[in-house]
């Protein structure tokens, strides 16, 4: 996990246009700590990780390794999930449900 976060720290940063000093300076971490981010020989904290989503214009999946987006497949097969159990839900359910998500249309 370690080396996958800094590898995908050293993406975002390069894309970026940032140096190592700019990003330490920008989430207020020492230089040398933030190179170890990047060299996968430690992992931020939690607080570091949101600076640092913040820094460098990218989600914590990115930073993390994940995928952007899911597989078509995945996509497909969630979506037919949704609708089984939709389809089961009694009226003052499915009313709740649609109250909980008013901007899904």
């Amino acid at each position: 996990m370690r080396s996958i976060v800094g590898d995908t720290l050293r993406a975002a940063r390069l894309r970026a246009h940032l140096t190592q000093v700019d990003v330490a300076h920008l989430i207020d971490i020492d230089p040398a700590v933030y190179s170890r981010l990047e060299r996968g020989l430690r992992l931020p904290s939690l607080q570091n990780l949101y600076l640092l989503c913040t820094a460098l214009r990218a989600t914590p999946n990115e930073l993390l390794g994940y995928p952007a987006s899911l597989p078509p497949e995945a996509v497909s097969d969630a979506k037919e999930a949704l609708l089984r159990r939709v389809r089961q839900l009694d009226a003052h359910q499915a009313l709740a449900l649609v109250q909980l998500l008013p901007d899904v249309r």
